[in-house]
């Protein structure tokens, strides 16, 4: 994901950075309305984080100008301090596509962004989820592997269907913690007992393992390749 941050506090700068590099994402940054604007319409984002407050242009004319004057339809977020009902409106006639009051999680954001960069590119939610012979059918939340029915509990099915949604792509720890809690995560590791019970009923019984711990990132449901090659 290539995104556009349009910030001038620097330091919230640095931790995007950060955070969104350190998961792959490539980034760009304005530090005022009008180099954001001059970048948002001569280069190709996926996405666009956009301050309110603004040295030489605010962020909604920016937005405005992006919209009515260059036509362009790439999904905006704003972010501001302002959390009035009136300010969220404008920001939105303004044309944001959403809208994250600070402070803010950083995982948050980056599950705001994943979500606009699926609604923009057209993809619905699959109501059947299949990896390998596993089967989750999210409709009736019935869970199967090689036919055989999985009884799995509230946030087991959560993870699962975080892991499934993504496979074969990794997802974070602090997008499988969001999954289950938002932004209010218990103290301790308890991500780590969920994903043992998972793997217990999804892996436990059967002889290919599904699902894969990636050190320091999160986990992945998929095939390994030493299975594949088999």
């Amino acid at each position: 994901m290539r995104l556009l941050v349009i910030e001038d506090n620097h330091s919230l700068v640095a931790n995007l950075f950060d955070y969104f590099e350190a998961r792959g994402h490539t980034l760009d940054a304005a530090p005022d309305g009008v180099t954001g604007l001059h970048l948002a319409r001569n280069e190709a984002y996926d996405a666009i984080v956009l301050d309110w407050m603004l040295p030489r242009m605010d962020g909604p004319e920016v937005l405005r100008r992006l919209r009515e004057e260059h036509d362009s339809s790439v999904p905006v977020i704003m972010l501001t301090a302002r959390d009035d009902l009136p300010d969220k409106i404008a920001g939105f006639r303004a044309g944001a596509d959403d809208y994250l009051t600070k402070p803010f999680a950083l995982p948050e954001l980056e599950v705001r962004l994943e979500a606009l960069m699926a609604r923009a590119h057209g993809r619905q939610r699959r109501r059947v989820l299949e990896v390998h012979d596993l089967r989750f059918d999210l409709s009736t939340l019935d869970v199967t592997r090689s036919g055989q029915p999985l009884h799995l509990y509230p946030a087991c099915r959560k993870l699962l269907e975080a892991l499934m949604q993504a496979s074969p792509a990794a997802v974070t720890r602090q997008q499988l913690e969001y999954a289950l809690w938002g932004e209010d995560p218990p103290d301790g590791d308890m991500l780590r007992s969920h994903i043992y019970e998972l793997r217990r009923s999804v892996d436990g019984p059967f002889a290919v393992k599904l699902i894969q711990t990636l050190p320091r990132v999160g986990y992945r449901l998929a095939i390994a390749q030493d299975e594949v090659n088999r």
